[in-house]
């Protein structure tokens, strides 16, 4: 098995992409707000980067689905985090956007590889 081979993965790759994009909006919120709901999104998207990496060193389809299962739930996580701040006004529709695009992505490639791990 390769070493680090999820480095090579869209889907790694979107992941670290959101997350940077969250670091960008936490710093942003208000002050009241970073160490509640900001700490929450970070730990959600970091999961999702950090499911795809461990699950990708494991022996066995099987248990790299189960990792794949545990982001799918962070990312929606994440996405129901971002939601509300949008409805709290903390993020502005272009950044709910582009948050949302990645998420989006992500989920679709995880589903997709949890297809494919089910049908070999």
């Amino acid at each position: 098995m390769e070493i680090f081979r999820f480095k090579e993965w869209n889907v790694y790759k979107e992941a670290k992409q959101l997350f940077i994009d969250i670091i960008g909006i936490v710093n942003k919120l208000p002050k009241e707000y970073k160490y509640s709901i900001g700490d929450q999104i970070i730990r959600a998207g970091l999961s999702i980067i950090l499911n795809i990496a461990e699950g990708s060193g494991k022996d066995s389809d099987k248990e790299l689905n189960r990792y794949f299962n545990i982001a799918v739930g962070s990312i929606n996580e994440t996405f129901a985090v971002v939601d509300i701040m949008k409805d709290l006004n903390f993020i502005t529709e272009k950044e709910f956007e582009k948050v949302s695009k990645l998420c989006v992505g992500v989920s679709k490639q995880l589903g997709g590889f949890k297809k494919t791990l089910r049908s070999l």
